[in-house]
């Protein structure tokens, strides 16, 4: 198992991702997306994790109503995050 230290922010992230310190570093990821709730049609701004990898797949509760959605993000070469709900 790899060790994580104090660089790990400084490194390259998972699928080709690169920190703040270089070119199209995770200052250029989109962090925010605003989803609709597939479950009570509100609109919700929710917080991406940029460091999470280029694929991701998770469970959130909607703050509204509070059922789960499931998250699926993916970000292209630019850094700009495609993100589809569906109810969990």
């Amino acid at each position: 198992m790899a060790s994580h230290d104090d660089d790990f922010d400084d490194e390259i992230v998972d699928d080709g991702f690169e920190s703040d310190d270089e070119e199209g570093g995770s200052d250029d990821l989109d962090t925010e997306a605003d989803v609709v709730c597939p479950w009570c049609g509100e609109s919700v701004n929710i917080t991406l994790d940029a460091g999470g990898g280029g694929e991701q797949e998770y469970v959130e509760d909607c703050e509204v109503c509070c059922r789960p959605w499931r998250v699926r993000v993916h970000y292209d070469d630019e850094g700009h995050a495609d993100v589809s709900l569906d109810q969990g």
